[in-house]
Protein backbone atom coordinates (compact mmCIF):
# COMPACT_ATOMS: atom_id res chain seq x y z
CA UNK A 1 0.00 0.00 0.00
CA UNK A 2 0.81 3.57 -0.49
CA UNK A 3 -0.17 5.90 2.18
CA UNK A 4 -1.33 9.16 0.23
CA UNK A 5 0.13 12.33 1.20
CA UNK A 6 -1.88 15.46 3.40
CA UNK A 7 -1.58 18.02 -0.07
CA UNK A 8 -2.84 14.32 -1.66
CA UNK A 9 -5.41 13.70 0.24
CA UNK A 10 -6.78 17.35 1.16
CA UNK A 11 -7.91 17.84 -2.88
CA UNK A 12 -10.32 14.63 -1.44
CA UNK A 13 -11.29 16.60 1.43
CA UNK A 14 -12.17 19.24 -0.21
CA UNK A 15 -14.13 17.91 -3.12
CA UNK A 16 -18.07 18.46 -3.06
CA UNK A 17 -20.72 18.09 -6.04
CA UNK A 18 -19.87 21.80 -6.32
CA UNK A 19 -16.17 21.82 -6.06
CA UNK A 20 -15.23 18.64 -7.97
CA UNK A 21 -11.32 18.12 -7.94
CA UNK A 22 -10.47 17.02 -11.40
CA UNK A 23 -7.78 17.71 -13.78
CA UNK A 24 -8.07 17.28 -17.44
CA UNK A 25 -6.07 16.96 -20.76
CA UNK A 26 -8.69 17.15 -24.06
CA UNK A 27 -6.31 16.45 -26.86
CA UNK A 28 -7.47 16.88 -30.60
CA UNK A 29 -5.92 14.15 -32.73
CA UNK A 30 -5.79 12.98 -36.68
CA UNK A 31 -7.08 9.12 -36.58
CA UNK A 32 -5.72 8.74 -40.02
CA UNK A 33 -2.20 7.89 -39.10
CA UNK A 34 -3.70 5.20 -36.44
CA UNK A 35 -2.20 2.09 -37.68
CA UNK A 36 -5.01 -0.31 -39.11
CA UNK A 37 -7.29 2.56 -39.36
CA UNK A 38 -9.24 4.31 -36.49
CA UNK A 39 -11.88 2.18 -34.20
CA UNK A 40 -12.97 2.77 -30.47
CA UNK A 41 -12.79 -0.96 -29.82
CA UNK A 42 -9.13 -0.88 -31.03
CA UNK A 43 -8.17 1.92 -29.14
CA UNK A 44 -10.17 0.85 -26.16
CA UNK A 45 -7.71 -2.27 -26.55
CA UNK A 46 -4.40 -0.44 -26.83
CA UNK A 47 -5.29 1.46 -24.15
CA UNK A 48 -5.88 -1.34 -21.73
CA UNK A 49 -2.54 -2.48 -22.82
CA UNK A 50 -0.78 0.69 -22.38
CA UNK A 51 -2.19 0.29 -18.47
CA UNK A 52 -0.42 -2.52 -17.79
CA UNK A 53 2.36 -0.51 -17.30
CA UNK A 54 1.09 2.26 -15.74
CA UNK A 55 0.69 1.80 -11.95
CA UNK A 56 -0.69 4.95 -11.37
CA UNK A 57 -3.48 4.23 -13.29
CA UNK A 58 -3.97 0.94 -11.64
CA UNK A 59 -4.50 1.49 -8.31
CA UNK A 60 -7.53 2.64 -6.21
CA UNK A 61 -8.34 3.90 -2.56
CA UNK A 62 -8.84 2.43 0.21
CA UNK A 63 -10.19 3.44 4.06
CA UNK A 64 -11.54 2.13 7.00
CA UNK A 65 -13.01 3.13 10.41
CA UNK A 66 -10.14 2.00 11.94
CA UNK A 67 -7.47 4.36 10.30
CA UNK A 68 -6.95 7.61 11.91
CA UNK A 69 -4.38 8.98 9.08
CA UNK A 70 -4.90 9.56 5.17
CA UNK A 71 -6.54 6.98 3.24
CA UNK A 72 -3.84 4.72 0.63
CA UNK A 73 -3.48 3.45 -2.42
CA UNK A 74 -3.95 -0.35 -3.52
CA UNK A 75 -3.79 -2.42 -6.42
CA UNK A 76 -7.27 -2.62 -8.07
CA UNK A 77 -7.33 -6.20 -8.41
CA UNK A 78 -10.80 -6.05 -10.53
CA UNK A 79 -9.34 -3.64 -12.77
CA UNK A 80 -12.06 -3.49 -16.21
CA UNK A 81 -10.75 -1.18 -19.22
CA UNK A 82 -14.54 -0.65 -19.89
CA UNK A 83 -15.05 1.15 -16.43
CA UNK A 84 -12.69 3.69 -17.71
CA UNK A 85 -12.40 4.09 -20.98
CA UNK A 86 -16.05 5.76 -22.68
CA UNK A 87 -17.19 6.84 -25.94
CA UNK A 88 -19.16 10.15 -26.51
CA UNK A 89 -20.57 12.01 -29.91
CA UNK A 90 -19.57 15.60 -30.17
CA UNK A 91 -22.91 17.70 -31.46
CA UNK A 92 -22.62 18.87 -35.22
CA UNK A 93 -20.80 20.59 -36.65
CA UNK A 94 -18.16 19.47 -34.46
CA UNK A 95 -16.00 22.11 -33.98
CA UNK A 96 -13.88 22.91 -31.15
CA UNK A 97 -17.14 25.10 -29.49
CA UNK A 98 -19.16 22.02 -29.57
CA UNK A 99 -15.89 19.84 -28.29
CA UNK A 100 -15.96 22.65 -25.21
CA UNK A 101 -19.67 22.11 -24.47
CA UNK A 102 -19.67 18.52 -24.21
CA UNK A 103 -16.20 18.37 -22.03
CA UNK A 104 -17.74 21.44 -20.09
CA UNK A 105 -20.69 18.62 -18.76
CA UNK A 106 -17.79 16.28 -18.43
CA UNK A 107 -15.14 17.86 -16.07
CA UNK A 108 -18.25 18.54 -13.37
CA UNK A 109 -18.89 14.96 -12.96
CA UNK A 110 -17.07 13.22 -9.42
CA UNK A 111 -15.23 10.50 -10.37
CA UNK A 112 -16.25 6.87 -8.58
CA UNK A 113 -13.84 6.42 -5.95
CA UNK A 114 -14.30 2.74 -5.73
CA UNK A 115 -11.90 2.62 -8.48
CA UNK A 116 -9.05 4.31 -10.32
CA UNK A 117 -9.76 7.86 -10.52
CA UNK A 118 -9.65 8.51 -13.92
CA UNK A 119 -11.57 7.83 -16.91
CA UNK A 120 -10.82 8.56 -20.80
CA UNK A 121 -13.92 9.76 -22.89
CA UNK A 122 -13.11 9.34 -26.85
CA UNK A 123 -15.08 12.13 -28.51
CA UNK A 124 -16.50 11.26 -32.00
CA UNK A 125 -18.43 13.06 -34.38
CA UNK A 126 -15.38 16.01 -34.75
CA UNK A 127 -15.67 18.09 -38.05
CA UNK A 128 -12.92 17.07 -40.40
CA UNK A 129 -12.91 13.63 -39.35
CA UNK A 130 -10.67 14.61 -36.28
CA UNK A 131 -11.32 12.75 -33.06
CA UNK A 132 -10.67 14.06 -29.40
CA UNK A 133 -9.95 12.40 -26.17
CA UNK A 134 -10.53 13.82 -22.74
CA UNK A 135 -8.20 12.53 -19.90
CA UNK A 136 -9.73 12.73 -16.46
CA UNK A 137 -7.62 12.37 -13.56
CA UNK A 138 -8.28 13.21 -9.74
CA UNK A 139 -5.97 15.95 -8.56
CA UNK A 140 -5.42 13.32 -5.35
CA UNK A 141 -3.35 11.69 -8.22
CA UNK A 142 -1.55 13.75 -10.15
CA UNK A 143 -0.53 17.49 -10.32
CA UNK A 144 0.13 19.63 -13.33
CA UNK A 145 4.01 18.15 -13.78
CA UNK A 146 2.32 14.28 -13.35
CA UNK A 147 -0.22 14.97 -15.97
CA UNK A 148 2.71 16.00 -18.77
CA UNK A 149 4.54 13.22 -17.11
CA UNK A 150 1.42 10.79 -17.72
CA UNK A 151 0.98 12.20 -21.48
CA UNK A 152 4.32 11.70 -21.74
CA UNK A 153 4.33 7.97 -21.30
CA UNK A 154 1.45 7.66 -23.27
CA UNK A 155 2.25 9.45 -25.81
CA UNK A 156 5.01 8.22 -29.00
CA UNK A 157 6.93 9.57 -31.66
CA UNK A 158 5.80 7.34 -34.18
CA UNK A 159 2.34 6.18 -34.68
CA UNK A 160 3.17 2.27 -33.86
CA UNK A 161 2.65 0.95 -30.70
CA UNK A 162 5.55 0.47 -28.67
CA UNK A 163 6.37 -2.12 -26.12
CA UNK A 164 5.62 -2.40 -22.42
CA UNK A 165 7.81 -2.27 -19.64
CA UNK A 166 8.09 -5.54 -18.09
CA UNK A 167 9.37 -3.13 -15.13
CA UNK A 168 6.45 -1.29 -14.60
CA UNK A 169 3.82 -4.04 -15.40
CA UNK A 170 4.99 -5.87 -12.34
CA UNK A 171 5.24 -3.11 -10.50
CA UNK A 172 1.80 -2.94 -7.87
CA UNK A 173 0.50 -0.54 -5.30
CA UNK A 174 0.32 -3.99 -3.53
CA UNK A 175 -2.80 -4.41 -0.56
CA UNK A 176 -3.62 -3.34 2.84
CA UNK A 177 -5.33 -5.00 5.91
CA UNK A 178 -7.32 -3.17 8.24
CA UNK A 179 -4.66 -3.80 10.63
CA UNK A 180 -1.77 -2.22 8.04
CA UNK A 181 -4.35 0.64 7.78
CA UNK A 182 -4.96 1.25 11.50
CA UNK A 183 -1.14 0.47 12.58
CA UNK A 184 0.32 2.83 9.68
CA UNK A 185 -1.75 5.32 10.21
CA UNK A 186 -1.37 5.79 14.26
CA UNK A 187 2.57 5.47 13.65
CA UNK A 188 2.34 8.35 11.34
CA UNK A 189 -0.29 10.44 13.96
CA UNK A 190 1.12 9.86 17.19
CA UNK A 191 4.69 8.91 16.82
CA UNK A 192 5.95 10.63 13.01
CA UNK A 193 3.84 14.00 12.96
CA UNK A 194 4.41 15.64 16.46
CA UNK A 195 8.27 14.96 15.46
CA UNK A 196 7.82 16.99 12.50
CA UNK A 197 5.60 19.58 13.99
CA UNK A 198 8.44 20.43 16.46
CA UNK A 199 10.82 20.68 12.96
CA UNK A 200 7.59 22.92 10.95
CA UNK A 201 7.21 25.61 13.91
CA UNK A 202 10.50 27.44 14.24
CA UNK A 203 10.39 27.56 10.47
CA UNK A 204 6.80 28.78 10.36
CA UNK A 205 6.70 31.51 12.96
CA UNK A 206 8.99 34.32 11.35
CA UNK A 207 6.77 33.51 7.86
CA UNK A 208 3.76 35.98 8.62
CA UNK A 209 6.24 38.56 9.75
CA UNK A 210 7.89 38.50 7.24
CA UNK A 211 5.24 38.68 4.51
CA UNK A 212 3.46 41.36 6.45
CA UNK A 213 6.86 43.96 6.28
CA UNK A 214 7.23 42.97 2.85
CA UNK A 215 3.33 43.53 1.75
CA UNK A 216 3.62 46.95 3.71
CA UNK A 217 6.92 47.84 1.59
CA UNK A 218 5.53 46.88 -1.51
CA UNK A 219 8.42 44.12 -2.07
CA UNK A 220 7.00 40.61 -1.72
CA UNK A 221 3.38 38.52 -2.77
CA UNK A 222 0.71 40.52 -1.97
CA UNK A 223 -1.00 38.89 0.95
CA UNK A 224 -4.22 36.74 0.85
CA UNK A 225 -7.65 37.96 1.49
CA UNK A 226 -6.65 41.53 -0.04
CA UNK A 227 -7.57 40.61 -3.76
CA UNK A 228 -10.45 42.68 -5.29
CA UNK A 229 -13.39 41.28 -5.97
CA UNK A 230 -14.47 40.07 -9.60
CA UNK A 231 -17.58 37.94 -10.76
CA UNK A 232 -15.05 35.06 -10.62
CA UNK A 233 -14.86 35.46 -6.94
CA UNK A 234 -18.11 33.72 -5.79
CA UNK A 235 -19.86 30.19 -4.73
CA UNK A 236 -19.74 27.56 -7.27
CA UNK A 237 -22.48 25.48 -8.57
CA UNK A 238 -22.34 22.35 -10.03
CA UNK A 239 -22.20 23.65 -13.78
CA UNK A 240 -19.06 24.25 -15.64
CA UNK A 241 -18.03 26.38 -18.52
CA UNK A 242 -14.56 25.87 -20.40
CA UNK A 243 -13.12 27.87 -23.06
CA UNK A 244 -10.01 26.14 -25.29
CA UNK A 245 -8.03 27.59 -27.92
CA UNK A 246 -4.43 28.30 -28.87
CA UNK A 247 -1.77 30.59 -29.76
CA UNK A 248 1.37 30.13 -32.31
CA UNK A 249 4.23 29.49 -29.67
CA UNK A 250 6.21 31.08 -31.70
CA UNK A 251 4.26 34.42 -31.72
CA UNK A 252 5.03 33.84 -27.79
CA UNK A 253 8.71 33.16 -28.27
CA UNK A 254 8.99 36.54 -30.72
CA UNK A 255 7.82 38.41 -28.03
CA UNK A 256 9.35 37.07 -25.33
CA UNK A 257 12.89 37.88 -27.49
CA UNK A 258 12.16 41.32 -28.27
CA UNK A 259 11.39 42.50 -25.03
CA UNK A 260 14.25 40.25 -23.39
CA UNK A 261 11.78 38.65 -20.76
CA UNK A 262 10.90 34.88 -20.00
CA UNK A 263 7.38 32.69 -21.61
CA UNK A 264 5.57 33.04 -17.95
CA UNK A 265 6.27 36.33 -17.96
CA UNK A 266 4.13 36.72 -21.18
CA UNK A 267 1.93 34.48 -20.04
CA UNK A 268 1.15 36.53 -17.10
CA UNK A 269 0.83 39.82 -18.95
CA UNK A 270 -1.51 38.13 -22.03
CA UNK A 271 -3.72 36.64 -18.69
CA UNK A 272 -3.53 39.88 -16.96
CA UNK A 273 -4.58 41.66 -20.37
CA UNK A 274 -7.30 39.53 -21.07
CA UNK A 275 -8.85 39.74 -18.18
CA UNK A 276 -8.77 43.60 -18.41
CA UNK A 277 -10.23 43.52 -21.50
CA UNK A 278 -13.18 40.96 -20.47
CA UNK A 279 -13.80 42.82 -16.99
CA UNK A 280 -13.81 46.16 -18.76
CA UNK A 281 -15.88 44.77 -21.51
CA UNK A 282 -18.58 43.52 -18.54
CA UNK A 283 -17.79 47.06 -16.21
CA UNK A 284 -16.70 45.73 -14.36
CA UNK A 285 -12.78 46.60 -13.95
CA UNK A 286 -11.39 47.34 -10.41
CA UNK A 287 -8.98 49.89 -10.26
CA UNK A 288 -6.47 47.36 -8.30
CA UNK A 289 -4.70 45.05 -10.14
CA UNK A 290 -5.82 41.39 -9.64
CA UNK A 291 -4.33 38.72 -7.91
CA UNK A 292 -3.31 35.48 -8.92
CA UNK A 293 -2.39 32.67 -7.90
CA UNK A 294 0.62 30.52 -9.62
CA UNK A 295 1.42 26.78 -9.06
CA UNK A 296 5.05 26.11 -8.76
CA UNK A 297 6.78 23.06 -8.90
CA UNK A 298 8.49 21.84 -6.16
CA UNK A 299 9.95 18.73 -7.27
CA UNK A 300 13.52 18.30 -6.16
CA UNK A 301 13.44 19.98 -3.53
CA UNK A 302 14.60 18.41 -0.11
CA UNK A 303 12.04 15.82 1.44
CA UNK A 304 13.61 14.75 5.01
CA UNK A 305 11.10 16.44 6.81
CA UNK A 306 7.78 15.47 5.04
CA UNK A 307 5.75 11.94 6.52
CA UNK A 308 4.70 11.02 3.17
CA UNK A 309 6.64 12.47 0.45
CA UNK A 310 3.07 11.57 -2.46
CA UNK A 311 2.36 12.63 -5.75
CA UNK A 312 1.46 16.25 -5.41
CA UNK A 313 4.79 18.01 -5.43
CA UNK A 314 3.64 21.94 -5.82
CA UNK A 315 3.32 25.09 -4.00
CA UNK A 316 1.41 28.49 -4.59
CA UNK A 317 3.16 32.19 -5.33
CA UNK A 318 0.76 35.19 -5.17
CA UNK A 319 1.52 37.72 -8.12
CA UNK A 320 -0.30 40.67 -9.07
CA UNK A 321 -1.93 40.82 -12.54
CA UNK A 322 -1.14 43.89 -14.65
CA UNK A 323 -4.99 43.76 -15.72
CA UNK A 324 -5.01 47.66 -14.22
CA UNK A 325 -2.18 48.55 -16.64
CA UNK A 326 -3.50 49.93 -20.34
CA UNK A 327 -0.68 49.98 -22.72
CA UNK A 328 0.38 46.54 -23.25
CA UNK A 329 4.23 47.59 -23.30
CA UNK A 330 4.21 48.51 -20.22
CA UNK A 331 2.01 45.38 -19.26
CA UNK A 332 4.47 42.85 -19.72
CA UNK A 333 6.79 45.39 -18.25
CA UNK A 334 5.13 45.45 -14.73
CA UNK A 335 4.22 41.55 -15.32
CA UNK A 336 7.74 40.92 -15.24
CA UNK A 337 8.25 43.12 -12.19
CA UNK A 338 5.37 41.63 -10.07
CA UNK A 339 6.68 38.22 -11.11
CA UNK A 340 10.35 39.03 -10.29
CA UNK A 341 9.02 40.29 -6.49
CA UNK A 342 6.66 37.51 -5.97
CA UNK A 343 9.65 34.88 -6.84
CA UNK A 344 12.12 36.21 -4.76
CA UNK A 345 9.99 36.53 -1.48
CA UNK A 346 8.80 32.78 -2.66
CA UNK A 347 12.27 31.51 -2.23
CA UNK A 348 12.69 33.01 1.36
CA UNK A 349 9.40 30.81 2.10
CA UNK A 350 10.42 26.48 2.62
CA UNK A 351 9.88 25.00 -0.67
CA UNK A 352 7.69 22.25 1.60
CA UNK A 353 5.42 24.07 4.02
CA UNK A 354 2.85 24.26 2.04
CA UNK A 355 2.99 20.19 1.99
CA UNK A 356 4.18 20.15 5.45
CA UNK A 357 0.93 21.82 6.63
CA UNK A 358 -0.86 19.69 4.61
CA UNK A 359 -0.02 16.48 6.45
CA UNK A 360 -2.39 17.79 9.80
CA UNK A 361 -5.04 18.26 7.20
CA UNK A 362 -8.38 16.68 9.38
CA UNK A 363 -9.60 14.61 6.89
CA UNK A 364 -13.77 13.94 7.68
CA UNK A 365 -13.79 16.97 9.65
CA UNK A 366 -12.10 19.13 6.72
CA UNK A 367 -14.85 17.71 4.38
CA UNK A 368 -17.54 18.59 6.81
CA UNK A 369 -16.71 21.65 6.69
CA UNK A 370 -16.03 22.72 3.00
CA UNK A 371 -19.42 21.06 2.30
CA UNK A 372 -20.75 23.95 4.95
CA UNK A 373 -18.65 26.12 3.78
CA UNK A 374 -20.48 25.66 0.10
CA UNK A 375 -23.77 24.87 1.14
CA UNK A 376 -23.88 28.47 3.23
CA UNK A 377 -21.88 30.33 0.46
CA UNK A 378 -19.60 31.66 2.87
CA UNK A 379 -16.98 32.72 -0.48
CA UNK A 380 -19.57 35.42 -1.44
CA UNK A 381 -19.16 36.77 3.13
CA UNK A 382 -15.40 37.73 3.15
CA UNK A 383 -12.67 39.39 0.32
CA UNK A 384 -11.25 36.77 -1.88
CA UNK A 385 -7.83 34.87 -0.88
CA UNK A 386 -6.62 36.12 -4.90
CA UNK A 387 -8.78 36.27 -8.30
CA UNK A 388 -7.57 33.44 -10.43
CA UNK A 389 -5.04 30.26 -11.11
CA UNK A 390 -2.59 31.11 -14.03
CA UNK A 391 -0.78 28.02 -14.53
CA UNK A 392 1.33 27.20 -17.46
CA UNK A 393 3.15 23.40 -17.81
CA UNK A 394 5.92 22.78 -20.35
CA UNK A 395 5.29 20.16 -22.76
CA UNK A 396 7.57 18.18 -25.52
CA UNK A 397 8.55 20.42 -28.55
CA UNK A 398 8.46 17.34 -30.85
CA UNK A 399 5.26 15.88 -32.40
CA UNK A 400 3.35 13.43 -30.36
CA UNK A 401 1.27 10.35 -31.09
CA UNK A 402 -1.27 9.27 -28.80
CA UNK A 403 -2.93 5.64 -29.09
CA UNK A 404 -1.55 5.99 -32.94
CA UNK A 405 -3.26 9.20 -33.79
CA UNK A 406 -1.04 12.21 -34.37
CA UNK A 407 -1.85 15.00 -31.62
CA UNK A 408 -3.62 18.37 -33.00
CA UNK A 409 -3.43 20.06 -29.79
CA UNK A 410 -3.28 19.11 -25.71
CA UNK A 411 -5.74 21.88 -23.61
CA UNK A 412 -4.99 21.43 -20.34
CA UNK A 413 -7.67 21.84 -17.52
CA UNK A 414 -7.02 22.46 -13.57
CA UNK A 415 -9.89 22.57 -10.80
CA UNK A 416 -11.84 25.73 -9.43
CA UNK A 417 -12.97 26.30 -5.96
CA UNK A 418 -15.48 28.30 -3.87
CA UNK A 419 -14.67 31.72 -4.11
CA UNK A 420 -12.01 31.02 -6.95
CA UNK A 421 -13.41 30.39 -9.67
CA UNK A 422 -11.50 30.88 -12.57
CA UNK A 423 -8.44 28.87 -13.55
CA UNK A 424 -6.19 29.64 -16.41
CA UNK A 425 -3.85 26.67 -17.79
CA UNK A 426 -1.50 27.05 -20.77
CA UNK A 427 0.65 23.58 -22.06
CA UNK A 428 3.17 24.17 -24.59
CA UNK A 429 3.51 21.75 -26.85
CA UNK A 430 4.48 20.96 -30.57
CA UNK A 431 5.11 24.56 -31.67
CA UNK A 432 1.52 25.56 -30.17
CA UNK A 433 0.70 27.70 -26.71
CA UNK A 434 -2.42 25.72 -26.08
CA UNK A 435 -4.67 27.72 -23.11
CA UNK A 436 -7.79 25.79 -21.10
CA UNK A 437 -10.03 27.88 -19.37
CA UNK A 438 -12.36 26.62 -17.05
CA UNK A 439 -14.84 28.75 -14.77
CA UNK A 440 -18.60 28.41 -13.15
CA UNK A 441 -21.05 28.67 -15.37
CA UNK A 442 -23.37 30.62 -13.29
CA UNK A 443 -20.69 33.29 -13.18
CA UNK A 444 -19.79 33.23 -16.25
CA UNK A 445 -21.57 31.83 -19.24
CA UNK A 446 -19.74 33.75 -22.10
CA UNK A 447 -15.68 32.10 -21.34
CA UNK A 448 -15.13 32.01 -24.29
CA UNK A 449 -14.69 36.07 -25.05
CA UNK A 450 -11.87 35.63 -22.13
CA UNK A 451 -10.44 33.11 -24.95
CA UNK A 452 -10.99 35.56 -27.62
CA UNK A 453 -8.88 38.35 -25.55
CA UNK A 454 -6.20 35.96 -25.40
CA UNK A 455 -5.81 36.78 -29.28
CA UNK A 456 -6.56 39.93 -28.90
CA UNK A 457 -3.58 40.56 -26.41
CA UNK A 458 -1.16 38.53 -28.59
CA UNK A 459 -1.90 40.75 -31.38
CA UNK A 460 -0.97 43.77 -29.35
CA UNK A 461 2.23 42.70 -28.41
CA UNK A 462 3.62 41.20 -32.06
CA UNK A 463 2.01 44.60 -32.61
CA UNK A 464 4.50 46.54 -30.47
CA UNK A 465 7.31 44.72 -31.79
CA UNK A 466 6.78 45.21 -35.06
CA UNK A 467 7.30 48.91 -34.36
CA UNK A 468 10.33 48.30 -32.22
CA UNK A 469 8.61 49.59 -29.11
CA UNK A 470 10.63 48.25 -25.64
CA UNK A 471 10.77 48.22 -22.36
CA UNK A 472 11.14 51.59 -20.04
CA UNK A 473 13.36 50.87 -17.04
CA UNK A 474 11.49 49.10 -14.01
CA UNK A 475 9.94 51.19 -11.60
Amino acid sequence: MERLSGLDASFLYLETPSQVMNVAAILQLDPTTVPGGYTFTTMRAEMARRVTALPSLRRRLADSLTNVDHPVWIEDDDFRIERHVHRIAVPSPGRVEELSQTCSHLIGQVLDRKKPLWDMWILEGMEDGKIAIMLRMHHACVDGATVADLLGELATSTPEPPMVDPGKVAMSAGSASRRDLAVGGAINVFLQRPVAALRLIPKTVPVPFEWFRRVRSGQGMPAPFLAPHTRFNGPLTARRSIALTQLPLADVKRVKEHFGVKVNDVVLAIAGGALREYLEAHDELPDAPLVGLVPVSVRGAEEKDLVVSGTNKVTGMFTRLPSNVADPVERIRVAREYANLSKAHLQEIDDNMLRSFAEFAPGNSMAALMRLYGDRRVAALHPPIFNAIVSNVAGPASDMYLLGGRVESVYPLAPIFHGLGLNMTVFSAAGELNVGLLTCNDLANDISALASAFHDQLALLLDAVDRGETLGADA
